[in-house]
């Protein structure tokens, strides 16, 4: 188990002790398909065992829900060079110019810092190379995967803590967490960094152990204990 709590103000002179400055939220909800709705819930068995179901759609409804997020997200953070790739791309396609894929953005160049949420090694996986993001922006992600499990939402907040006790936090740099979950919903928020963060603040969970970090090999981390074949 896993929990985290922030302290959000709109106080002018809170920002001297602030840490962040909340930049952009950006927040999807599809529960309103039946489709989405329905793809993990909470419900009983016939002995009467209250659990979780996870359908097939599970796979497609996260991705076009989380791809939604980032077609959001892209225009609020994305440098002008970025975007005007994306552009030039999407034209390209509509008006049949030349058979190309889509433009993945290089979201990297936006920000400096990625914590994705922690749903499991394969989730990681695919989320590193659909981004294209490197193993060093992932780094924070695994190693909490590693250390702690699946801590649902409350993950990217222990990414974030082993960032700063990894004293990595500067002035200025920009942090995109990024969670998601049943409903299907996603969610990001973009951070800058008020000041350097000390690596030494007591109340970091990372601190006591953060010289083990990282490991050399965290393969066998957090699978799934099955795998199954997703719809269409």
């Amino acid at each position: 188990m896993g929990g985290a709590a922030v302290l959000l103000s709109n106080r002018p002179f809170d920002r001297r002790c602030s840490k962040y400055q909340l930049i952009h939220t950006i927040h999807n909800n599809t529960a309103s398909s039946d489709r989405s709705y329905n793809c993990i819930i909470e419900e009983e068995d016939h002995e009467d065992h209250v659990g979780f179901t996870c359908t097939k759609d599970l796979l497609v409804v996260a991705t076009n829900t989380i791809r939604s997020n980032l077609t959001a997200t892209g225009p609020l953070i994305l440098p002008a060079s970025e975007q005007l790739l994306c552009l030039a791309n999407h034209l390209i396609r509509c008006f049949h110019v030349a058979n190309i894929l889509p433009y993945v953005p290089k979201f990297q160049h936006a920000v400096d810092h990625f914590f994705p949420h922690v749903g499991g090694k394969p989730v990681l996986d695919e989320v590193e190379r659909n981004l294209r993001v490197s193993g060093k922006q992932m780094e924070a992600s695994r190693m909490t995967l590693y250390r702690f499990g699946n801590l649902s939402g409350s993950s990217v907040w222990y990414e974030l803590s082993y960032a700063e006790a990894k004293a990595r936090i500067k002035k200025g740099d920009r942090v995109w967490q990024i969670a998601y979950g049943s409903g299907f919903k996603c969610s990001s928020v973009i951070w800058k960094a008020m000041r350097t963060v000390d690596r030494e603040e007591k109340m970091n969970p990372w601190r006591d152990v953060i010289d083990q970090f990282p490991v050399v090999d965290p393969q066998s981390a957090g699978t799934f204990p099955f795998y199954f074949e997703p719809s269409i």
